[in-house]
């Protein structure tokens, strides 16, 4: 595929008109264009059967659908599904279907490796190649929206925007994604059906209240102490607890969404009653909910997930002190498809 030509999923359906009556062609094709780009996921001119024939041919020759591909499928002993996409350039990024009896939903990412370097996450030990465009994270929901369908006969119910990246470092492209995703003219799904996940970007949370965004927020605690925090999550050292807690507290006046923590236990490290109390105590700053999440070993880093028996003692100090605690078992573990698994090893024989 020709990449110098310009991408026509950057453009607005204003822009595409402004194009097409340049070309003596009516306004109205622009709106087509349009649907079939982002409604029926189009990936050639030659799909948009509704225009004439010259019409997509001019298409063709000026402009290019950069739709990824799906490159090599994993597939779990519980049913997870991990795909390596392929973009147009020849990166790769990873996609996660994680199904469930009362609900689909799609793992998807937002850059090329990551630009921050979480110790516990393999994507943390990539570097950062570049941001995905809003069509290339859309195109990652529409492939496992499809592989839901024909693996389980179900359609997509949920998207979490928690695979390789910080979205707020991606911050238009992501919104931009999200706008055609929950669109009638595009795939029309309701926002509360999205979360977008960060590790704290005290500037970018505000933000997303400032522009009143309707989709779910987490964000990837782990620590609710700043010594704790900084060791395992760099970008704490410039963005602390307390900035997060005001930004989170803004957020939440500007949208009225709660807040969901999202807490690895690690053992010997941030599974204690201490531990425990520090996070009930950062919850009475902000309204959140707590995923605590079952921690996936990876090669790069010592940790451990810390055993069952303290994970039910943390789980319970918290909701005996009123806090709605969910304890989430890990996914996809048997192909590095579960939480902070993803770094591209589907690539490699």
């Amino acid at each position: 595929m020709n990449s110098a030509k310009n991408d026509i999923r950057k453009l607005s359906v204003e822009q595409i008109k402004t194009w097409l009556s340049e070309r003596n062609e009516p306004g109205f094709r622009a709106k087509q264009i349009h649907e079939w780009l982002w409604k029926k996921s189009a990936r050639t001119f030659s799909e948009m059967t509704n225009l004439s024939l010259p019409l997509r041919q001019l298409l063709d020759e000026h402009f290019a659908i950069l739709a990824l591909t799906t490159d090599k499928q994993q597939h779990s002993n519980d049913g997870t599904v991990k795909s390596a996409f392929k973009l147009h350039d020849n990166h790769i990024v990873e996609g996660v279907l994680i199904p469930a009896t009362d609900r689909m939903t799609a793992c998807v990412s937002s850059q090329v490796g990551c630009s921050l370097t979480c110790t516990f996450c393999a994507t943390g030990y990539m570097e950062r190649k570049r941001n995905l465009e809003a069509g290339e994270i859309y195109d990652q929901v529409v492939e496992i929206a499809r592989q839901a369908q024909e693996k389980f006969a179900a359609p997509l119910t949920n998207i979490v925007y928690m695979g390789m990246g910080e979205p707020l470092l991606n911050y238009t492209n992501v919104l931009k994604s999200i706008e055609h995703i929950t669109s009638p003219l595009g795939l029309g799904m309701s926002p509360k059906r999205i979360t977008v996940s960060t590790a704290g970007i005290a500037k970018m949370i505000k933000k997303l209240g400032d522009d009143d965004v309707r989709f779910r927020l987490a964000l990837s605690l782990h620590a609710a102490n700043d010594t704790k925090r900084n060791q395992i999550m760099p970008i704490n050292e410039s963005n602390s607890l307390d900035n997060l807690a005001e930004a989170l507290s803004y957020f939440y006046k500007k949208t009225g969404n709660r807040i969901t923590f999202e807490y690895i236990a690690f053992k010997n490290f941030n599974d204690s009653l201490q531990d425990a109390k520090e996070l009930w105590e950062f919850t009475k700053r902000v309204p959140a909910r707590v995923n605590i999440i079952e921690y996936n070993p990876i090669a790069e880093a010592a940790f451990v997930n810390t055993g069952a028996d303290m994970l039910d003692q943390f789980a319970g100090f918290l909701e005996d002190r009123g806090v709605t605690v969910s304890v989430r078992r890990s996914r996809g573990k048997d192909i590095d498809a579960a939480c902070g698994q993803l770094a591209n090893k589907s690539t490699i024989d």
